[in-house]
């Protein structure tokens, strides 16, 4: 008779369920250490495209490949034993088909360990949000500033800032709630329309540059920390890293030049 281990991790019933309850906490990591820092303080951690920039240095997510996605999700899942993790799917490994989107998610959720792929893209992704969840693929949808739409938005703009814009925004949103999805970031989107979609939908939203009102909020931890000089105008900074390590090398360097090491005589050993 085979057994099934009872896991602290939070799931996909109990991300649902906190629709209008407690706010859902949400940041990204890219790697196990910083994953373990994260995951007794929040709800939910991305791996999010977003690597490519804060890790690789691109200048968008676009270049982005499906194989940096499953080796840091490995690593932050490895790194984690309660958090949500949720992996992106990167751009070009889901938009053809549905059978494609199938492919690449259940290789990443395969090789990961995840407990759900995220993907952006409103009505018209909606069939293959339904492929998906139709065959247990847990799904989070992302509508609003699509950042791997950003060459046809001609850059990282926000979205629905005139009225005229917000009932397509409302629309795609519903379609992803309807095709499956379990909660869905909102993006880059004016105030009142987070807290319009919020209202709407049953299914938890996820802000980033959206509304307080949304069920949970996400920042990508880099720019929360204040390790980038430049980061989007949402964004609170709770820390300036930056400064910090700067000041920690340059304490080293310091070392280093006057030859201020341990005794020779101390024994080596692991930490």
């Amino acid at each position: 008779m085979s057994s099934h281990r009872s896991t602290k991790r939070l799931t996909v019933p109990r991300v649902r369920a906190r629709k209008g309850t407690k706010p859902l906490v949400c940041l990204t990591a890219y790697t196990a250490p910083m994953a373990r820092i994260l995951d007794p303080l929040v709800d939910i951690i991305l791996v999010g495209d977003s690597l490519g920039m804060v890790i690789y240095g691109l200048d968008t997510t676009l270049p982005v490949p499906v194989e940096y996605m499953i080796n840091h999700g490995a690593a932050v899942a490895r790194g984690t034993s309660r958090a949500m993790v949720v992996v992106d799917l990167p751009f070009g490994s889901y938009e053809a088909s549905p059978e494609q989107a199938f492919k690449t998610a259940s290789k990443v959720m395969k090789e990961t360990g995840c407990a759900a792929v995220k993907l952006e893209g409103g009505a018209p992704m909606a069939p293959t949000v339904k492929f998906l969840t139709d065959r247990g693929i847990p799904v989070v949808g992302h509508v609003g500033l699509q950042p791997q739409h950003c060459q046809q938005l001609g850059g990282f703009k926000a979205q629905g800032r005139d009225l005229e814009g917000w009932d397509k925004i409302k629309q795609d949103a519903l379609a992803i709630e309807n095709a499956g999805a379990f909660a869905i970031v909102l993006e880059g989107i004016a105030e009142p329309l987070g807290v319009e979609i919020t209202n709407l939908l049953s299914i938890p939203t996820i802000g980033i540059g959206a509304s307080a009102a949304c069920d949970g909020q996400i920042l990508v931890t880099e720019d929360m920390l204040g390790l980038f000089a430049r980061t989007p105008s949402f964004v609170k900074k709770y820390a300036n890293m930056e400064t910090v390590v700067a000041k920690a090398v340059a304490d080293y360097a310091s070392d280093v030049r006057e030859r201020q090491f341990p005794s020779e005589d101390n024994t080596y050993s692991l930490r």
